[in-house]
Protein backbone atom coordinates (compact mmCIF):
# COMPACT_ATOMS: atom_id res chain seq x y z
CA UNK A 1 0.00 0.00 0.00
CA UNK A 2 2.97 2.41 0.66
CA UNK A 3 4.44 1.89 -2.57
CA UNK A 4 1.04 2.16 -4.24
CA UNK A 5 0.93 5.91 -2.54
CA UNK A 6 4.38 6.60 -3.73
CA UNK A 7 3.53 5.72 -7.12
CA UNK A 8 0.36 7.79 -7.01
CA UNK A 9 2.41 10.74 -5.70
CA UNK A 10 5.19 10.46 -8.21
CA UNK A 11 2.47 10.43 -10.72
CA UNK A 12 0.61 13.74 -9.28
CA UNK A 13 3.59 15.47 -8.92
CA UNK A 14 4.48 15.03 -12.58
CA UNK A 15 1.32 15.63 -13.52
CA UNK A 16 1.44 18.68 -11.87
CA UNK A 17 4.94 19.79 -13.21
CA UNK A 18 3.89 19.21 -16.63
CA UNK A 19 1.12 21.44 -16.60
CA UNK A 20 3.19 24.37 -15.10
CA UNK A 21 6.29 23.97 -17.33
CA UNK A 22 5.72 22.34 -20.66
CA UNK A 23 8.17 21.58 -23.07
CA UNK A 24 8.90 22.80 -26.95
CA UNK A 25 8.61 20.50 -29.43
CA UNK A 26 12.09 20.03 -31.02
CA UNK A 27 10.63 20.65 -34.44
CA UNK A 28 8.07 23.42 -34.57
CA UNK A 29 8.78 24.99 -30.82
CA UNK A 30 5.53 24.80 -29.73
CA UNK A 31 4.87 24.41 -26.40
CA UNK A 32 3.13 21.05 -25.26
CA UNK A 33 2.18 18.78 -22.72
CA UNK A 34 4.08 15.33 -22.76
CA UNK A 35 2.00 12.41 -23.14
CA UNK A 36 4.06 10.05 -21.23
CA UNK A 37 7.56 9.99 -18.83
CA UNK A 38 10.30 10.50 -20.98
CA UNK A 39 12.13 7.49 -19.26
CA UNK A 40 9.59 5.40 -20.14
CA UNK A 41 9.32 3.72 -16.82
CA UNK A 42 5.72 3.54 -16.73
CA UNK A 43 4.96 -0.41 -17.08
CA UNK A 44 1.45 0.16 -18.36
CA UNK A 45 2.93 1.97 -21.85
CA UNK A 46 5.45 -0.74 -22.29
CA UNK A 47 5.19 -2.90 -25.78
CA UNK A 48 5.87 -5.97 -26.48
CA UNK A 49 6.83 -7.47 -30.12
CA UNK A 50 3.46 -8.72 -30.79
CA UNK A 51 1.70 -5.22 -31.33
CA UNK A 52 4.86 -4.20 -33.72
CA UNK A 53 3.95 -7.34 -35.87
CA UNK A 54 0.51 -6.18 -35.85
CA UNK A 55 1.71 -2.63 -37.54
CA UNK A 56 -0.17 -0.44 -33.90
CA UNK A 57 2.81 2.67 -35.68
CA UNK A 58 0.82 5.31 -34.28
CA UNK A 59 1.13 4.01 -30.56
CA UNK A 60 5.00 3.21 -30.99
CA UNK A 61 5.23 6.63 -31.99
CA UNK A 62 3.24 8.34 -29.22
CA UNK A 63 5.13 6.13 -27.13
CA UNK A 64 8.53 6.98 -28.36
CA UNK A 65 8.25 10.53 -29.33
CA UNK A 66 5.47 11.56 -27.17
CA UNK A 67 8.19 13.65 -24.89
CA UNK A 68 9.93 15.08 -27.62
CA UNK A 69 7.59 16.28 -29.93
CA UNK A 70 3.75 17.67 -29.90
CA UNK A 71 1.01 15.34 -31.09
CA UNK A 72 0.68 17.52 -34.58
CA UNK A 73 4.30 17.07 -35.57
CA UNK A 74 4.17 13.10 -34.24
CA UNK A 75 0.99 12.80 -36.44
CA UNK A 76 2.63 13.94 -39.72
CA UNK A 77 4.80 10.30 -39.75
CA UNK A 78 4.22 8.41 -42.47
CA UNK A 79 4.85 4.83 -41.64
CA UNK A 80 5.74 2.70 -44.34
CA UNK A 81 3.52 -0.43 -44.92
CA UNK A 82 2.65 -2.97 -47.64
CA UNK A 83 2.86 -2.69 -50.60
CA UNK A 84 6.85 -2.34 -50.60
CA UNK A 85 9.35 -3.41 -52.86
CA UNK A 86 11.26 -6.46 -51.42
CA UNK A 87 14.56 -5.56 -52.07
CA UNK A 88 15.06 -1.72 -51.26
CA UNK A 89 11.78 -0.97 -49.04
CA UNK A 90 9.92 1.51 -51.24
CA UNK A 91 6.85 1.90 -50.38
CA UNK A 92 4.19 0.94 -53.59
CA UNK A 93 0.57 2.00 -54.23
CA UNK A 94 -1.60 -0.94 -53.88
CA UNK A 95 -2.95 -3.67 -52.31
CA UNK A 96 -1.59 -5.17 -48.72
CA UNK A 97 0.58 -7.60 -49.16
CA UNK A 98 1.24 -7.37 -52.97
CA UNK A 99 5.07 -6.73 -52.46
CA UNK A 100 7.12 -6.86 -55.31
CA UNK A 101 10.64 -5.85 -56.85
CA UNK A 102 10.50 -2.39 -58.03
CA UNK A 103 11.51 -1.19 -61.56
CA UNK A 104 14.68 0.17 -60.23
CA UNK A 105 15.96 -2.90 -58.57
CA UNK A 106 15.42 -4.96 -61.45
CA UNK A 107 17.23 -2.64 -63.97
CA UNK A 108 19.79 -2.16 -61.07
CA UNK A 109 20.08 -4.99 -58.23
CA UNK A 110 21.50 -3.72 -55.24
CA UNK A 111 24.36 -5.25 -53.78
CA UNK A 112 22.65 -5.59 -50.38
CA UNK A 113 19.84 -8.27 -49.75
CA UNK A 114 17.15 -6.07 -48.42
CA UNK A 115 16.58 -2.50 -46.97
CA UNK A 116 14.18 -1.34 -44.64
CA UNK A 117 12.79 1.34 -43.19
CA UNK A 118 10.05 2.33 -40.52
CA UNK A 119 8.81 5.77 -42.19
CA UNK A 120 8.79 7.81 -44.78
CA UNK A 121 11.27 10.59 -45.24
CA UNK A 122 8.84 13.54 -45.82
CA UNK A 123 8.81 16.60 -44.80
CA UNK A 124 8.33 16.03 -40.95
CA UNK A 125 10.96 13.14 -41.13
CA UNK A 126 13.74 15.87 -42.47
CA UNK A 127 12.33 18.41 -40.04
CA UNK A 128 13.24 16.06 -37.69
CA UNK A 129 16.23 14.50 -38.61
CA UNK A 130 18.03 17.57 -39.52
CA UNK A 131 17.28 18.60 -36.15
CA UNK A 132 19.23 15.56 -34.50
CA UNK A 133 21.77 15.57 -37.00
CA UNK A 134 23.11 19.61 -37.64
CA UNK A 135 21.32 20.96 -34.80
CA UNK A 136 22.98 18.82 -32.22
CA UNK A 137 19.54 17.60 -30.37
CA UNK A 138 21.54 14.13 -29.61
CA UNK A 139 18.28 13.23 -27.41
CA UNK A 140 16.36 12.20 -30.19
CA UNK A 141 18.99 9.54 -30.84
CA UNK A 142 17.21 7.23 -28.11
CA UNK A 143 13.49 7.84 -29.63
CA UNK A 144 14.74 7.51 -33.13
CA UNK A 145 17.26 3.86 -32.15
CA UNK A 146 14.05 3.25 -30.70
CA UNK A 147 11.77 3.65 -33.72
CA UNK A 148 15.09 1.31 -35.85
CA UNK A 149 15.11 -1.66 -32.75
CA UNK A 150 11.20 -1.82 -33.58
CA UNK A 151 11.73 -2.26 -37.13
CA UNK A 152 14.70 -4.38 -36.59
CA UNK A 153 12.27 -6.78 -34.90
CA UNK A 154 9.51 -6.18 -37.42
CA UNK A 155 11.79 -7.39 -40.57
CA UNK A 156 15.00 -9.82 -38.96
CA UNK A 157 15.14 -12.12 -37.55
CA UNK A 158 17.68 -11.10 -34.82
CA UNK A 159 19.59 -14.22 -34.23
CA UNK A 160 20.12 -14.30 -38.03
CA UNK A 161 22.72 -10.63 -37.37
CA UNK A 162 26.52 -11.08 -36.33
CA UNK A 163 27.24 -6.85 -36.61
CA UNK A 164 26.10 -3.56 -36.47
CA UNK A 165 27.67 -1.53 -38.60
CA UNK A 166 26.98 2.36 -38.75
CA UNK A 167 27.89 4.30 -41.51
CA UNK A 168 30.68 6.20 -41.12
CA UNK A 169 31.44 9.68 -41.30
CA UNK A 170 34.18 11.25 -43.12
CA UNK A 171 36.91 12.37 -40.44
CA UNK A 172 36.51 15.88 -41.25
CA UNK A 173 32.93 15.74 -40.87
CA UNK A 174 33.14 13.48 -37.78
CA UNK A 175 35.27 16.45 -36.48
CA UNK A 176 33.06 19.32 -37.07
CA UNK A 177 30.05 17.41 -35.95
CA UNK A 178 31.03 15.91 -32.75
CA UNK A 179 29.14 12.34 -32.92
CA UNK A 180 28.15 9.87 -35.52
CA UNK A 181 24.39 10.32 -36.08
CA UNK A 182 24.09 6.50 -37.16
CA UNK A 183 26.02 5.11 -34.31
CA UNK A 184 24.18 7.06 -31.71
CA UNK A 185 21.25 5.34 -33.29
CA UNK A 186 21.76 1.91 -31.84
CA UNK A 187 24.39 2.68 -29.04
CA UNK A 188 21.42 2.32 -26.59
CA UNK A 189 19.77 -0.45 -28.39
CA UNK A 190 20.28 -2.77 -25.02
CA UNK A 191 19.28 -0.08 -21.90
CA UNK A 192 16.07 0.94 -24.71
CA UNK A 193 14.84 -3.09 -25.46
CA UNK A 194 14.92 -3.68 -21.60
CA UNK A 195 12.79 -0.27 -20.69
CA UNK A 196 10.94 -0.91 -23.75
CA UNK A 197 10.22 -4.56 -22.70
CA UNK A 198 11.63 -6.11 -26.04
CA UNK A 199 13.74 -9.14 -25.91
CA UNK A 200 16.85 -8.42 -28.42
CA UNK A 201 20.43 -10.12 -28.67
CA UNK A 202 23.20 -8.58 -27.59
CA UNK A 203 24.48 -7.80 -31.20
CA UNK A 204 28.39 -6.65 -31.51
CA UNK A 205 28.64 -2.73 -32.75
CA UNK A 206 31.73 -2.27 -35.36
CA UNK A 207 32.76 0.95 -35.82
CA UNK A 208 36.63 0.65 -37.35
CA UNK A 209 36.38 -1.61 -40.16
CA UNK A 210 34.48 0.21 -42.32
CA UNK A 211 35.74 3.59 -43.10
CA UNK A 212 35.43 6.90 -45.41
CA UNK A 213 37.70 8.00 -47.19
CA UNK A 214 36.45 11.23 -48.44
CA UNK A 215 33.47 13.84 -48.37
CA UNK A 216 30.83 13.71 -50.49
CA UNK A 217 28.67 15.76 -51.74
CA UNK A 218 24.63 14.79 -51.26
CA UNK A 219 23.35 12.34 -53.18
CA UNK A 220 20.10 13.90 -53.59
CA UNK A 221 19.61 15.58 -57.10
CA UNK A 222 22.44 14.21 -58.42
CA UNK A 223 21.97 11.43 -61.74
CA UNK A 224 23.04 7.68 -61.45
CA UNK A 225 25.98 8.07 -63.12
CA UNK A 226 26.50 11.40 -61.00
CA UNK A 227 25.91 9.11 -58.31
CA UNK A 228 28.28 6.51 -58.57
CA UNK A 229 31.33 8.68 -59.46
CA UNK A 230 30.40 11.07 -56.52
CA UNK A 231 30.22 7.45 -54.08
CA UNK A 232 32.99 5.73 -55.81
CA UNK A 233 36.09 4.41 -53.59
CA UNK A 234 34.53 6.71 -51.03
CA UNK A 235 34.66 3.77 -48.42
CA UNK A 236 37.20 0.63 -47.76
CA UNK A 237 37.43 -1.89 -45.15
CA UNK A 238 40.32 -1.63 -42.93
CA UNK A 239 40.23 -5.23 -40.88
CA UNK A 240 38.41 -7.35 -43.09
CA UNK A 241 39.25 -10.08 -40.95
CA UNK A 242 36.44 -7.87 -38.28
CA UNK A 243 33.71 -9.02 -41.12
CA UNK A 244 34.79 -11.99 -42.95
CA UNK A 245 31.93 -14.52 -42.44
CA UNK A 246 29.48 -11.80 -41.02
CA UNK A 247 26.02 -11.55 -41.50
CA UNK A 248 26.15 -7.87 -41.06
CA UNK A 249 23.05 -4.99 -40.70
CA UNK A 250 24.29 -1.80 -42.00
CA UNK A 251 22.54 1.31 -40.45
CA UNK A 252 22.14 4.89 -41.49
CA UNK A 253 19.65 7.76 -40.47
CA UNK A 254 18.11 8.02 -43.96
CA UNK A 255 17.65 6.11 -47.59
CA UNK A 256 17.54 8.34 -49.87
CA UNK A 257 18.95 6.98 -54.00
CA UNK A 258 20.47 4.00 -51.59
CA UNK A 259 23.88 4.89 -53.51
CA UNK A 260 25.64 5.11 -50.26
CA UNK A 261 24.57 1.85 -48.32
CA UNK A 262 24.64 0.01 -51.85
CA UNK A 263 28.69 1.30 -52.02
CA UNK A 264 28.81 0.28 -48.39
CA UNK A 265 27.34 -2.91 -48.80
CA UNK A 266 29.82 -4.13 -51.83
CA UNK A 267 33.03 -3.14 -50.57
CA UNK A 268 31.66 -5.64 -47.40
CA UNK A 269 31.11 -8.35 -49.70
CA UNK A 270 33.97 -7.91 -51.28
CA UNK A 271 36.09 -8.12 -48.37
CA UNK A 272 34.70 -11.19 -47.20
CA UNK A 273 31.09 -10.64 -45.22
CA UNK A 274 28.73 -13.19 -45.66
CA UNK A 275 25.73 -10.81 -46.42
CA UNK A 276 24.71 -7.70 -46.15
CA UNK A 277 21.17 -5.64 -44.90
CA UNK A 278 20.48 -1.96 -44.59
CA UNK A 279 18.06 -0.46 -42.01
CA UNK A 280 17.59 3.52 -42.01
CA UNK A 281 15.12 5.59 -39.73
CA UNK A 282 13.73 7.36 -43.23
CA UNK A 283 13.16 5.75 -46.77
CA UNK A 284 12.97 8.34 -49.23
CA UNK A 285 9.54 8.04 -51.00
Amino acid sequence: MAQLTANSLLRLIKVVIDALFPVRCLVCGRFFHPLNDPKWHDSSSKIQTEPLINNQSDRIIDLLFGSYLCSDCAANFVPIESPICLSCGIMFKGKEGSNRICGDCITSPKRFRIARAPVAYDQALMNLIHCYKYSAKIQLAKPLGGLLLFSFQRYWDTENIDLLIPVPLYAGRFRQRGFNQAYLLIYNWKKIAKELNLIVPAIQIETHALVRNRSTVPQTGLGRKERMVNIKDAFSVREPEKIEGKRILLVDDVYTTGATVDECSRVLLDNGAKTVDVLTVARAM
